[in-house]
């Protein structure tokens, strides 16, 4: 059983070799330094990469008409496709994975409040649009387009909070009246917009925009969010359905990919998330391989340790020690070390990403309030830090291989007898 006088004589064995326990436990501690400090890159690259991805749905896919490259059953080629209304009304029937699905027509305008304009992007949508894009607004912000307006065809409209800026300045825009066009508009809502981006569009119900842009007839653009379509295999079957279904309603040949354009977020995303992985399995290897190198470290020094000590072992055997004693007494001495040097790489290695964290978030926040609450569009490293039981399993398995490591020597010693040990130089 380990006591105080245990633990006295391992701290003198500690204190006549303190160079080689130096070098044991700062190969334990670098090796839990590394670890953590790898596996945090490897976060953060994922943080900033996906943080990127953060106003968009990973299930979402993009549908545009284009013109056809080859004949189809007498039909010439080089014909423009427009989506009909009736696609829009059979599209969730014929395809049950589509979640979400919005309409889009999209143009360019000026808005105009009193002696104030804008110009900027106009999107005709429907109430899903919403959920699709992650076009948030709070609540004392207004609303978003809704089923009524789309059945009334309301002149309402949602702005950007820069056009908001724009237009209004310190006014509250909800309920005033903004000409778009020839046409007065009343603003029922301003919409989240961290980066406060010139390029953000406006929107208005999709059949008003139909009626304005489009004479009342068709539009160019679907986007929907599909469901239950999680492998490529899965994605690339959905595509060619949609593909043949659309041939068949607008007469065009399902194997011309030029005659409707399709962009699927999950492709890219699926895509990226593998390249993610690799790189993350990559900083394990390296990582575990650090770690490694610091368990060989413990064995090698325990191995000579337990070498040095034969004679010793001898000794006290022949004064009545009992074997499992003097394993006892190694194994404590092992663990010792490496708890405490691991432990101290295991709070280096947080320490040091918890740094580098607060001040990439000190010096965004400082951006922000230099230029007005407006966050980056793009990120690349962000919130590099590391689960802290992840953490802790590895503290935890260098101290189990600690604990191996004086253990194998330690019994191998013990089994020798007190004659032979004594006589072993």
């Amino acid at each position: 059983m380990f006591d105080f006088d245990n633990f006295r004589e391992i701290w003198s064995t500690v204190k006549r070799n303190k160079l080689r326990t130096f070098l044991t436990g700062f190969s334990v501690a670098w090796g839990i330094f590394m670890l953590i400090v790898l596996l945090g890159a490897g976060n953060g690259l994922r943080n900033g990469i996906l943080y990127n991805f953060r106003n968009f749905s990973t299930n979402m896919v993009e549908v545009w008409t284009r013109y056809t490259t080859k004949p189809w059953q007498g039909l010439p080629t080089n014909r423009s496709i427009s989506f009909q209304q009736k696609d829009l009304d059979d599209l969730k029937q014929a395809f049950p994975e589509i979640e979400y699905c919005s309409a889009t027509i999209s143009h360019s305008d000026t808005l105009t409040y009193n002696d104030e304009y804008f110009t900027g992007q106009t999107q005709g949508v429907l109430p899903d649009h919403a959920r699709i894009n992650y076009v948030n607004i709070d609540n004392d912000h207004g609303r978003f387009i809704n089923p009524v307006d789309i059945r009334d065809k309301r002149k309402v409209i949602v702005l950007s909070p820069r056009m908001a800026e724009a237009l209004f300045r310190e006014k509250n825009p909800l309920g005033e009246y903004v000409r778009l066009g020839n046409l007065m508009f009343q603003v029922v809502g301003v919409y989240n917009d961290d980066n406060k981006s010139n390029n953000a569009p406006a929107y208005i119900p999709f059949s008003v925009a139909q009626l304005l842009y489009n004479k009342g007839y068709g539009f160019g653009s679907l986007t929907f969010t599909l469901k239950g379509v999680t492998t490529e295999a899965q994605s690339k079957a959905f595509e060619e359905d949609f593909r043949t279904w659309m041939a068949r309603r607008h007469q065009f040949d399902p194997t011309d990919e030029n005659a409707i354009g399709m962009w699927n977020m999950g492709d890219n995303f699926r895509m990226l998330n593998s390249m993610m992985n690799a790189i993350t399995f990559f900083i394990w290897i390296i990582g575990i391989g650090t770690l490694t190198a610091g368990i060989v470290g413990v064995s090698n020094i325990m191995l000579i340790t337990v070498k040095e000590r034969t004679k010793e072992f001898g000794i006290r055997k022949a004064i009545g020690a009992k074997p499992s004693s003097i394993l006892m007494l190694v194994i404590s001495e092992s663990i010792l070390v490496t708890a405490v040097f691991g432990y101290l790489g295991m709070v280096m290695g947080i320490g040091l990403t918890e740094l580098i964290n607060y001040g990439m978030e000190a010096a965004e926040a400082t951006a922000q309030a230099a230029e007005g609450d407006v966050i980056p569009e793009v990120s690349t490293f962000r919130n590099p830090t590391v689960n802290l039981g992840i953490a802790l399993s590895s503290t935890a398995l260098i101290i189990i291989a600690g604990v191996l490591a004086g253990y194998f020597p330690a019994r191998k010693a013990v089994k020798v007898t007190a004659i032979e040990a004594m006589r072993d130089n």
